[in-house]
């Protein structure tokens, strides 16, 4: 048995999507775009450029604290956080430090019925993108700007897996939420991982940072990688050091970056340019009646209310537009089963249309269909007898004979009930 525990805690970046960017009026809608081309003094970080806030992007980010249980402070501010990179143009981020718009949530994984803790979720700006070149590295400042959410978590966490349950659950809540596309390919959101060993389940003092995970398998094999480093540095009596590392998944081994840095070194302080933030309960209540269905409520109604397979469940609420394709059919057709229609949306990939044309049949009048049957047994004497005294696998035989009749027409339960007698 191993005895390290992994430790685990997550700092998720999703971006927004807002009309407009976080503190200007320039458009977010950045990927694959003309570089450099959505871009104004602000977001440029310009010398006399002032700032103003989103407000379509902080009613976002308290939508989904709502949605995952945070309290949600009535007072809030701005910060900044100072450090020198090619990719932010002031020298300082505009963020949250200390007043978050959201903070001590709560979220049950529901495969394990593990309890996460959110420790807060905030609201900032996205950095500007480095283009690597050959031996040269450009900046694109279209992305410089966005309004991005960041959910933080509690070092809740002890194997990937829960890790990726959990994360599935917060990309398809921002989709349910309508706040942002998450999508991982295109960069709208973004993993880091902070992961420690601990010989007593107590969070040890250092943390490694895996950064730039871009998709799901990617953080599980850059967890198990960084996993299986730390426990061979343990087992030799070594210290871990605090750093910001990436993952290759080449070498399948996770490589340095940084040190990691502390809170202090960011140097926080009050954005000057932007006032305090006061949101009233009546702003904060009309925001909680607007959420809509949240993944783990439709899974639990699609499980309570149509009695569908796990994997069923799964598939359509995965697929926002393949569930309300489902719900609307098991609403028109009344006569089919749920799961029968649910087979046809997710293994044929049919749509409403073509599903009422395939069930809605005209089945044959009780009298042709009585008839055909007594036909049938007249002609088939000893395979009916057979049928009666046990032998099921003729069964077929018999309706295969009596829906030829019937031009297949027959409805399967009356002529059952029919070969019976």
């Amino acid at each position: 048995m191993n005895k390290y525990i992994p430790i685990i805690g997550l700092e998720v970046h999703i971006e927004l999507s807002t009309k407009t960017k976080m503190f200007c009026g320039c458009s977010p809608d950045h990927f694959a775009k003309t570089p450099n081309t959505q871009t104004c003094p602000v977001c440029l970080g310009l010398p006399g450029a002032l700032p103003f806030a989103n407000k379509e992007a902080i009613n976002s980010v308290i939508k989904f604290g709502v949605a995952f249980n945070c309290q949600i402070n009535e007072f809030t501010k701005f910060d900044r956080k100072h450090y020198f990179y090619p990719d932010l143009p002031k020298g300082y981020q505009i963020s949250q430090y200390d007043l978050p718009l959201c903070l001590k949530g709560k979220y049950e994984i529901e495969k394990t019925k593990t309890l996460i803790d959110i420790t807060r979720i905030h609201l900032e700006e996205d950095t500007a993108k480095l283009v690597h070149q050959g031996k040269k590295t450009l900046v694109d400042f279209n992305r410089s700007g966005v309004a991005l959410m960041e959910l933080v978590t509690e070092p809740d966490f002890h194997d990937a897996e829960s890790v990726t349950s959990f994360l599935k659950d917060v990309q398809l809540s921002a989709r349910y939420l309508g706040v942002s596309n998450a999508d991982m390919e295109k960069g709208s959101m973004r993993l880091e991982a902070n992961i420690s060993l601990s010989t007593d389940g107590k969070l040890p003092d250092y943390k490694v940072e895996i950064k730039n995970i871009n998709s799901f398998k990617f953080m599980v094999n850059a967890i198990n990688a960084e996993i299986k480093r730390q426990e061979e540095i343990l087992i030799k009596d070594e210290r871990v050091v605090q750093e910001t590392r990436g993952y290759n998944e080449q070498t399948q081994k996770t490589f340095s970056q940084r040190t990691k840095e502390e809170a202090k070194d960011y140097r926080y302080f009050p954005e000057p340019d932007i006032p305090p933030i006061r949101i009233n309960q009546d702003e904060i209540s009309k925001l909680k009646e607007s959420l809509s269905e949240l993944p783990k409520d439709k899974r639990k109604r699609l499980k309570d209310k149509y009695n569908l397979p796990e994997d069923y469940m799964e598939i359509l609420t995965n697929d926002i537009e393949k569930c309300d394709y489902f719900e609307k059919a098991v609403k028109e057709i009344k006569d089919f089963r749920p799961k029968a229609i649910a087979d046809l949306i997710i293994n044929k990939k049919l749509d409403i249309a073509k599903i009422i044309k395939l069930t809605k049949v005209e089945y044959a009048s009780a009298e042709e269909t009585q008839k055909a049957v007594k036909e049938v047994i007249e002609e088939n004497k000893k395979a009916h007898e057979d049928y009666k005294n046990g032998k099921e696998q003729i069964l077929g035989f018999l309706i295969g004979q009596i829906q030829k009749k019937l031009k297949g027409k027959g409805e399967i339960n009356k002529i059952k009930e029919g070969l019976i007698v």
